[in-house]
C-alpha cells in the first residue's frame, strides 16, 4: 500500500477502536489510538499474513502483549478482513468474540492471548526460537507499553533474545510516555529505553514520530534488513492520537466516551479523513 492509503486506512482503525470503546462502555481507547498506525502498517504492509488462510504454519505471528489495547488489535483485524468490522460494536459484551483482552479461543488469527502485562511478549521470545529450532521463515513481531517495559520479565525475555541473536524477532515499544497512573518517567522511569535495549544485544532502531508511516516504514525495513541479532523499535507515539480531548491525556488510557464525547471524536476523526482525501 502506499503512504496515502496506509494513512487513510489507519484512519479507518482509529474511528473502529472510538465506536468500540463507545459501545462497550469500556475499554482502552488512549494507547489503542498510540498504536493504530503501527497495528496499520503490520497488518496492510509489513507482515506475511492472510485472513483466508490464518492458520498457515509459514504465516508471520504478532503479539500483542500489551493487551488491554484490544480495541486497536480488533479493530485492524477487522478492517483486514478477519472478521466483520460490525462486529467491533460488541466489544465486551456478553457472549462476543471480542473480549476486554484478546483470546486465541475465540477469535481465529490471533496467535497468543494476552492481558497480563509482560508474558505475551515471553511467549513471542518463544515462538521466535521455536522459528529457529525449526529452520523456518516466519517472522515474530510483539508490541509492548513503555510502562508495560517496567516489568521485570520483560527483560528477562530481552537477555534471551539477545543471547540466542533471533533476528527474526521485532519488538516494538509503543513509547507514548503515559500509563494508568500518569507519566512514565514519573512512576517508574524506564528511560533511557534505547539503551537498556542495546544492554540485551538488541539492534535498536529509534523512530522520532511512530504515527508517520513513512518512518515507521523505513524502520521495519531496517529491522527486516538486520541479521544475528533481534531488532527492538522504540517509537515515540502520542497517545489518543487524532482525537482532540484525549490526546497526550493520561485519563484517557481506560475511559470510554460518552455519547457527546463518542461524536466530537468522530467528529475529529472525519476531519482527518477529509485532509487525506484532499492529498
Amino acid at each position: 500500500m502506499t503512504t496515502l492509503e496506509l494513512q487513510k486506512m489507519a484512519n479507518e482503525v482509529r474511528k473502529g477502536i472510538v465506536t468500540a470503546v463507545h459501545s462497550a462502555k469500556a475499554g482502552h481507547p488512549g494507547g489503542s489510538l498510540s498504536a493504530a498506525d503501527v497495528f496499520t502498517y503490520l497488518y496492510f504492509e509489513e507482515m506475511n499474513i492472510d485472513p483466508a488462510d490464518p492458520k498457515n504454519p509459514d504465516r508471520d505471528r504478532f503479539v500483542l502483549s500489551k493487551g488491554h489495547t484490544a480495541p486497536g488489535y480488533y479493530s485492524a483485524m477487522a478492517h483486514r478482513g478477519y472478521f466483520p468490522v460490525e462486529d467491533l460494536t460488541t466489544l465486551r459484551k456478553l457472549g462476543s468474540h471480542l473480549q476486554g483482552h484478546p483470546c486465541m479461543q475465540h477469535i481465529v488469527g490471533i496467535d497468543m492471548s494476552s492481558g497480563s502485562l509482560r508474558k505475551a511478549n515471553t511467549a513471542a521470545v518463544g515462538m521466535a526460537h521455536s522459528r529457529k529450532i525449526d529452520k523456518k521463515d516466519y517472522r515474530v513481531y510483539t508490541l509492548l507499553g513503555d510502562g508495560e517495559i517496567q516489568e521485570g520479565q520483560v527483560w528477562e525475555a530481552a537477555m534471551f533474545a539477545g543471547h540466542r541473536k533471533l533476528d527474526n524477532l521485532v519488538v516494538i515499544v509503543d513509547n507514548n510516555g503515559l500509563q494508568i497512573d500518569g507519566k512514565i518517567d514519573d512512576v517508574c522511569s524506564p528511560y533511557p529505553i534505547d539503551k537498556k535495549f542495546e544492554a540485551f544485544n538488541f539492534h535498536v532502531i529509534n523512530v522520532a514520530d511512530g504515527n508517520d508511516m513513512d518512518q515507521l516504514r523505513a524502520a521495519f525495513a531496517e529491522a527486516r534488513a538486520t541479521k544475528g541479532a533481534p531488532s527492538a523499535i522504540i517509537m515515540k507515539t502520542v497517545k489518543g492520537k487524532n482525537v482532540s480531548f484525549m490526546e497526550n491525556q493520561a485519563s484517557w488510557h481506560g475511559v470510554a466516551p460518552n455519547d457527546e464525547q463518542y461524536a466530537i471524536a468522530m467528529a475529529d476523526l472525519e476531519k482527518v479523513g477529509e485532509a487525506l482525501c484532499q492529498k
